[in-house]
């Protein structure tokens, strides 16, 4: 199955070519931004805070949802994958963690090669991608990672291995005298596929030294993104808001996403997720409610018109929320997971045993048409369902 992604004249021209709804034409803000894509151009900074600040909900979701559609139609992707943390020993202490431990922790671990492809045995059948992320162990090298990806790789060639976010890209680098560059290199010879993008929290320095003390810069994580994207590995960006950061840096957060994705085009999917209070180290944090979680992920769909999709990621925000999200901008709802322990460890309930034909009926029932995916959104298989009943979905208010 082919999905026309994102040749830039085609969604715009699509655009121009979807009925506005009422809650866009009553908001000057989103018509001016309506006009601003059809015509080929960019929501400025200044237009992007006043959007996120001032624009009905309704209308904002709306105006999210038709650039959705122009790009992906009534599509919805998902991919059947699974989750294995490779060590939560971490020499950092970010605020917002509840995951890591210290070395000496009795809930401290760290996977041998056998033990982490042990995870992945029983799954061999079900996932074609395994997401893999973890601490700073104080005392792994590359060699370390190598030994994990080659035997992965030997009892499970056909499942994509996306793993390591740039700061443990980084500190494999120290650790072991090596360039990023050549780090990477290494690492996708060992079988690296793509990387998740995880650990932008907010690429805003005076954010991340209160929040992350210890991690890469803002750009640090641009820079190992680029390099990754050169030879050839293509990742994901993220984005953690709902800790100190306003308006301002969340914009700001956005725009350095887009640029460097003007330059090195490998971002293939924007994830905004909030922070989860629970058993953090954040108590001043400024939580977001549901609305401002939508508003987000509206807002990241309308500002980032360069990088495909959108995930709305339902380990952190949940179903019901991924539900509304793909109904405001967001195209995918991430996968299967199977085994989940860092958002969980936060203060996530998300369930964490669905299958493919669950998360695709998750998606029907919200009005929307699954598309099983693989890892890099290269290959595609539309899920034809059951009916499971005679209703449907309610419209969605303002659209």
């Amino acid at each position: 199955m082919q999905i026309q992604t994102t040749v830039e004249n085609d969604w715009r021209a699509e655009l121009s070519k979807i009925t506005i709804p009422i809650s866009v034409k009553n908001d000057p803000l989103l018509m001016i931004s309506l006009e601003t894509l059809t015509k080929g151009s960019r929501i400025s900074k200044d237009l992007g805070i006043d959007l996120h600040d001032n624009a009905t909900l309704p209308g904002l979701t709306a105006l999210a949802r038709m650039i959705k559609q122009a790009r992906f139609g009534n599509r919805v992707f998902f991919n059947e994958n699974l989750h294995v943390n490779t060590t939560n020993v971490c020499t950092l202490a970010c605020r917002f963690c509840a995951f890591r431990k210290g070395s000496r922790h009795s809930d401290a671990y760290s996977l041998t090669p056998r033990e982490f492809v042990s995870r992945i045995e029983p799954y061999r059948h079900i996932v074609d991608e395994v997401h893999a992320v973890g601490g700073l162990h104080p005392e792994w090298t590359i060699q370390n990672y190598l030994e994990i990806f080659e035997l992965a790789k030997r009892n499970f060639p056909d499942i994509s291995i996306k793993s390591l976010t740039a700061v443990e890209v980084k500190h494999i680098a120290s650790r072991s005298q090596l360039s990023i560059r050549d780090t990477l290199i290494s690492l996708k010879k060992s079988g690296l596929n793509s990387l998740p993008g995880g650990g932008a929290e907010i690429l805003v320095d005076s954010i991340r030294d209160r929040i992350c003390m210890g991690k890469e810069t803002s750009s640090e994580y641009l820079e190992i993104h680029e390099i990754a994207h050169e030879l050839g590995i293509p990742t994901n960006c993220t984005m953690l808001f709902g800790t100190i950061e306003n308006t301002d840096h969340r914009v700001t957060h956005l725009d350095k996403i887009r640029i460097q994705q003007d330059s090195s085009g490998g971002f293939q999917c924007f994830v905004p997720y909030p922070f989860l209070e629970d058993n953090t180290r954040l108590p001043e944090a400024n939580l977001a409610s549901a609305e401002e979680v939508i508003r987000v992920i509206a807002l990241s769909r309308i500002m980032l018109d360069n990088v495909p999709h959108i995930k709305a990621y339902r380990m952190n925000i949940g179903d019901h929320l991924a539900s509304i999200a793909i109904n405001s901008g967001a195209d995918d709802i991430d996968g299967t997971v199977g085994h989940e322990e860092i958002m969980h460890v936060a203060g996530s309930t998300t369930s964490l045993d669905y299958d493919g034909l669950r998360l695709a009926r998750l998606i029907d029932s919200s009005g929307q048409e699954p598309v099983k995916r693989d890892s890099t959104y290269t290959r595609f298989e539309s899920i034809d369902l059951e009916p499971s009943s005679q209703m449907k979905p309610l419209p969605i208010i303002g659209q």
